[in-house]
């Protein structure tokens, strides 16, 4: 098996976890994971109860999600799945991804954040359509501020005192998990948490 960062030859030598049959197959070599920086830095704000995002975007992050997304190597979304699984693991939380509007994801082929969940192998459910093509980060603060609905829920709310856990691979300006957020408190969800694969690191 190879690294699918560098494709050098994984040379894993076998432990006891590996065979009692606990122990992760491994994705990525140990010099490319070094390369991506664990933060796991934790906020809140007036709308989200909290942001959980586990990795800084660093140029490894940067590199991945260009591969990732734009080059739609699905497989790397394999890597972070052990990350994932360890921060989403509560089954009392409903897992929601952010979506892609379906333009976006019919020319991408595919979504990016269902594709972290699915490798990770956490069950989630779709609840939330986005209204626009426009990605947040090509807009001007103005431009976010002035925006009004960027997403609608798209199925009943079953279970309004549960925990909702939405999901995106990186968080910026904020902006669209908070719309997601107060899309689905306006639905009657009392607590909503997010987490995030990566988030930019001011500089100090």
């Amino acid at each position: 098996m190879t690294c699918l960062l560098c494709d050098k030859a994984l040379h894993d030598q076998p432990t006891w976890q590996h065979f009692l049959g606990i122990q992760r197959d491994a994705f990525a070599c140990p010099i490319c994971l070094e390369k991506f920086e664990r933060i796991d830095q934790v906020i809140e704000d007036d709308v989200l109860d909290s942001v959980h995002s586990l990795y800084a975007y660093n140029e490894a992050a940067k590199e991945f999600l260009h591969q990732f997304k734009f080059m739609q190597d699905v497989a790397l979304a394999q890597i972070f799945a052990s990350s994932l699984r360890s921060v989403l693991n509560d089954s009392k939380k409903i897992v929601v991804p952010i979506p892609m509007h379906p333009i976006n994801k019919r020319k991408r082929t595919f979504s990016q954040v269902d594709a972290l969940l699915e490798a990770a192998k956490i069950p989630y459910q779709s609840l939330l359509e986005k209204t626009t093509e426009s990605v947040m980060g090509e807009k001007s603060r103005s431009e976010r501020l002035a925006m009004t609905e960027l997403f609608h829920v798209t199925a009943d709310i079953q279970r309004n005192e549960a925990v909702y856990v939405l999901v995106d691979d990186i968080y910026t300006t904020g902006t669209t998990l908070r719309h997601a957020a107060e899309a689905l408190k306006q639905r009657g969800v009392q607590r909503v948490e997010a987490v995030t694969l990566f988030r930019p690191m001011r500089e100090k």
